[in-house]
C-alpha cells in the first residue's frame, strides 16, 4: 500500500494537503430486509449474515440482553449485537432459519418493528462466538448532544451516488478508520486517516472549511459521507448538520448497499470493503474477498503483505511487528500452533481473544 501526498482537486478550496491512500490492488420472508439472491444448489453456502442496526430510544436496553443470548445460542446464531439506549447494531450469522428467527423475535419488540438488515451468503460460518453488548452508544462518537433520530443527512441511493461524487462541488469524505479505508474506497474520496470513529470530529476542526459554523452562520459547502453500512453516517452527517451545513448527504445502506446494487462496470468503487467478520473483506455483489487479517492487530492482508519478511502467521505482520513484546509474541505463536491443530482435528479453536480496536464493531 502507498500513500501519496497531494491537493484536494477543485474540492480543495476546504483543506490544503491532503494523504491519500493508493488501493493494492491484489441480511420471515414478509418482514423488511434488503435480500441478496438466494444461493444456487451447485454453490450451497449454508450461512446466512444479516447486518442490520436502527436508532430508536431503548432505556430498557439492558432487559433485552439475555432473552437474545438465549435465542441466538439456541438458533446456533453467532456475531455480535450492540445495546444501547439509542437502539441496536450488530451483524449475526448462522443457519437461515435461525437468523430468521432471531430478526423476527426483534421485530416483535413494537419499537423495533421496522428494523430492517442487509444479507449475504457464505459457505462458512463468519463468526466464532456470539457477543451481545450493553454500550452507551450503537457507535462510538462521544458527542452527546448528538441525536440521529432528530437530524441526519439526505439519504442518497446507491444509483444515484455516482453523480454526486461527479459534482466538482460535493466534497466526498470516508469517515472509516485507516485500516478499513486501505483495503478499498471510492475513486475521488478524501480519506481521513482516522484510528477511530471518535477521532473524526477533531479531523473536522483541523479542516479549513469544515469547521462548526459561527453562531448565526450557516455553511453551503456540500459534503457527502459513506460507510460499511450506512450507521457511522447517521451520526457523521447529523454532525455535520448540527455544525452549521445545509447540504449534506450520506450513502443510503453504505458501501454494502451499493456493492451489492451497482454492476461492477458502472461503479466507482476502488478495492475490497473491509467487513467486520471472519470474510474479512467483500467485494462487488458482496462476494467474500481475498484478504487475511493479521491475528496481532487486525489489519488486513493482501498477499503482497503476506510477502513481507515482518509476517508471521497469527503472530505479526508488517503493521505491528514492532508494537509487541517478546513474551507478547510467544503467546501469540502458541495460540497459533493450538488453532493449527485444532483445525487438523476438523475443529475450531477460539482460544484467546484477538485484540481489538477501539469501537470496532463498525457500519
Amino acid at each position: 500500500m502507498a500513500l501519496t501526498c497531494g491537493r484536494w482537486s477543485a474540492r480543495t478550496r476546504i483543506g490544503e494537503d491532503v494523504c491519500r491512500t493508493s488501493i493494492i490492488q491484489a441480511p420471515p420472508t414478509d418482514l423488511p430486509h434488503e435480500p441478496m439472491s438466494e444461493p444456487s444448489a451447485a454453490a450451497s453456502p449454508r450461512f446466512l449474515t444479516a447486518a442490520l442496526y436502527r436508532f430508536v430510544d431503548l432505556p430498557d436496553f439492558a432487559s433485552l440482553r439475555e432473552p437474545l443470548v438465549a435465542l441466538c445460542e439456541a438458533q446456533q446464531v453467532r456475531g455480535t449485537l450492540l445495546l444501547a439506549p439509542e437502539g441496536i447494531n450488530g451483524t449475526i450469522a448462522g443457519p437461515e432459519a435461525g437468523v430468521r428467527a432471531v430478526l423476527a423475535h426483534l421485530r416483535a419488540d413494537p419499537r423495533l418493528a421496522t428494523l430492517t438488515h442487509k444479507e449475504s451468503w457464505s459457505d462458512r460460518h463468519p463468526f466464532y462466538r456470539m457477543k451481545v453488548k450493553l454500550k452507551k452508544e450503537i457507535v462510538t462518537l462521544r458527542v452527546p448532544e448528538l441525536d440521529p433520530n432528530k437530524t441526519v443527512g439526505r439519504y442518497v441511493k446507491p444509483q444515484d451516488w455516482n453523480a454526486l461524487l461527479a459534482d466538482p462541488d460535493v466534497v466526498v469524505i470516508d469517515t472509516r478508520n485507516d485500516y478499513e479505508v486501505a483495503v478499498g474506497t471510492f475513486k475521488g474520496a478524501i480519506n481521513p486517516n482516522i484510528k477511530t470513529f471518535t477521532e473524526l470530529p477533531a479531523w473536522l476542526d483541523a479542516q479549513p472549511g469544515l469547521e462548526a459554523a459561527a453562531p448565526g452562520e450557516v455553511k453551503t459547502t456540500k459534503v457527502a459521507m459513506f460507510c460499511t453500512g450506512g450507521i457511522r453516517c447517521e451520526k457523521s452527517t447529523a454532525l455535520m448538520k448540527m455544525r452549521g451545513f445545509d447540504e449534506v448527504y450520506h450513502l443510503e445502506g453504505g458501501i454494502l448497499k451499493y456493492l451489492e446494487e451497482v454492476p461492477p462496470e458502472q461503479s466507482t468503487w476502488e478495492g475490497e470493503c473491509f467487513v467486520f467478520d471472519e470474510r474479512v473483506s467483500v467485494g462487488h455483489g458482496l462476494k467474500p474477498g481475498p484478504l487475511e487479517l493479521c491475528r496481532a492487530c487486525r489489519w488486513p492482508l493482501t498477499e503482497a503483505d503476506k510477502a513481507s519478511p515482518h509476517y508471521v502467521k497469527g503472530v505479526s505482520c508488517a503493521h505491528c511487528h514492532d508494537l509487541h513484546t517478546p513474551e507478547q509474541k510467544a503467546n501469540l505463536a502458541e495460540r497459533q500452533r493450538q488453532t493449527e491443530l485444532a483445525q487438523a482435528r476438523g475443529e475450531v479453536h477460539v482460544g484467546a481473544r484477538m485484540a481489538r480496536r477501539e469501537g470496532e464493531l463498525e457500519g
